[in-house]
């Protein structure tokens, strides 16, 4: 009898162990997905914050200087005001007087406020065991998008969004999104 009972613990311990591996594993090539589709995202998001070319004519033939090699060439170094990773979610001085033109008096905190009130209508999850899926961190990227991450406290995801501001009324257009 106690053999059976010693038999029984370790086939429950050994199978709680697969399970948990199993899940581990799972957990990880999910996060691995999710992290793609971000530096995805991110890309994509540095194209279209990226200011673009300015269009002009190329000079008459006649008009060009003789192109002269450098001596020596120096390595261009950006500015440091170039370190898109730690500006993530904060709006420029232009893109903040653009968006009081538009009627908001506070950019940044009127937009947060207003995605929080309009977030059921953004979100397509629904919770699970018991939680409510709600926004739970919001970045203004510019005066046209934003992203947010959403979870339940044992799912959650990311949104692209696109918002459109028109006499002080803001509307939101859902652009993507990324279950974890």
């Amino acid at each position: 009898m106690k053999n059976t009972l010693l038999l029984i613990i370790i086939a429950f311990l050994l199978f709680l162990a697969i399970f948990f591996y199993w899940r581990n594993s799972q957990a990880e090539s999910q996060l691995a997905a999710a992290n793609e589709k971000i530096t995805s995202l991110e890309q994509q998001v540095r194209r279209f914050t990226q200011p673009a070319p300015m269009d002009s004519l190329p000079p008459k033939q006649s008009e060009q200087p003789a192109l002269q090699t450098p001596e020596k060439v120096e390595p261009v170094t950006p500015p440091e005001s170039t370190s898109f990773e730690e500006e993530i979610g904060t709006l420029t001085e232009g893109d903040i007087q653009r968006l009081k033109r538009k009627g908001l008096k506070n950019p940044e905190a009127d937009l947060m406020n207003d995605l929080m009130r309009k977030q059921k209508s953004l979100l397509t999850a629904t919770g699970s065991m018991g939680g409510t899926m709600a926004i739970r961190d919001i970045r203004i990227l510019n005066d046209r998008h934003a992203m947010a991450y959403y979870e339940d406290g044992h799912n959650g995801g990311y949104l692209l969004l696109k918002y459109a501001v028109n006499n002080g009324t803001i509307s939101w257009t859902r652009l993507d999104s990324s279950d974890l």
